[in-house]
C-alpha cells in the first residue's frame, strides 16, 4: 500500500513506510499477564508496511481470525539511515513519535509459539499494524517519560509508561542497528503495558499520548 507518513500538523513529511520493527515483552507487567519469561534481551520481529493502516479511519478485523487482541505501543520514526549507530546518531535520527496497534491473532500466536515457530501469521498480516500520525520530536520533552493509554467503550484498558520500558528507547534502537539497517521511514513500534484484550465489532477506541496526541477510531469486521 501507498502510506506516507505526515505529522500532527498535516503536512507531510516526505517518508513513504518501510519496515515496522517491532519490540515484544518490552514492558515486564504485560509479560507476566501472558505468563511470558521476561526477556534479557530484546525480543524483536517485523512487520512488513503493509500491515500498516491508518490509525485515524475505522480498521477491519476478520472474524475468520479468531481472537484478536490490541496491543498498545508507543511509535517511533526514524528519519536518518542507521547502522551500526550509536545513541548519539539514533538521537539525531529520531523525527517523531506516534501511536499504532500491535493486532495480534492471540490463538494462532500461541500455537505457533508451542511448536517454536516465527509469529508472522498471528502478527504480520496485512492491516496488523494501525498506525498514527507523527508528533514532531522537537515537541517531545522525554521520550521516556510518555504516558500511553487506550480506552474502549470509555473503560480504560491500558495506561503505562514509556519510564516501565525493560529496555529505553534509544539504546533500544541503537542495539537493533547493530543487527540490520534503520531507513528513513522505518517505525519502530517499543512494547505494550499491560491491559491487552480482544477486539470486539463496533469497539469504540480513544488511543493517546496523553498531552501530545489523541486518536479516536474504532473496529470493523469484514
Amino acid at each position: 500500500m501507498a502510506f506516507q507518513h505526515c505529522f500532527t500538523d498535516g503536512r507531510s513529511n516526505g517518508l513513504s513506510l518501510g519496515k515496522i520493527v517491532c519490540v515484544g515483552r518490552n514492558y515486564a507487567d504485560h509479560a507476566k499477564e501472558l505468563n511470558n519469561p521476561i526477556p534479557t534481551e530484546p525480543l524483536l520481529f517485523i512487520k512488513p508496511s503493509t500491515a500498516a493502516v491508518s490509525l485515524e479511519q475505522p480498521f477491519s478485523i476478520s472474524e475468520q481470525w479468531g481472537s484478536v487482541h490490541y496491543e498498545t505501543e508507543l511509535a517511533i520514526l526514524i528519519g536518518e539511515t542507521l547502522t551500526k549507530a550509536d545513541e548519539a546518531d539514533v538521537v539525531k535520527a529520531i523525527v517523531g513519535v506516534g501511536l499504532a496497534l500491535d493486532l495480534t491473532i492471540r490463538d494462532v500466536q500461541s500455537k505457533l509459539k508451542e511448536k517454536g515457530q516465527p509469529w508472522e501469521r498471528a502478527k504480520a498480516f496485512d492491516g496488523s499494524c494501525p498506525l498514527s500520525v507523527f508528533v514532531p520530536i522537537d515537541q517531545v520533552d522525554d521520550l521516556q517519560s510518555i504516558q500511553i493509554q487506550l480506552t474502549i467503550n470509555g473503560e480504560v484498558r491500558q495506561d503505562g509508561n514509556s519510564s516501565m520500558m525493560l529496555n529505553k528507547i534509544v539504546p533500544l534502537i541503537s542495539e537493533i542497528s547493530q543487527l540490520f539497517t534503520l531507513e528513513p521511514g522505518d517505525v519502530v513500534i517499543t512494547g505494550t503495558p499491560a491491559g491487552v484484550g480482544q477486539l470486539n465489532k463496533g469497539d469504540e477506541l480513544v488511543v493517546s499520548l496523553v498531552d501530545l496526541l489523541r486518536v479516536e477510531t474504532s473496529v470493523k469486521v469484514d
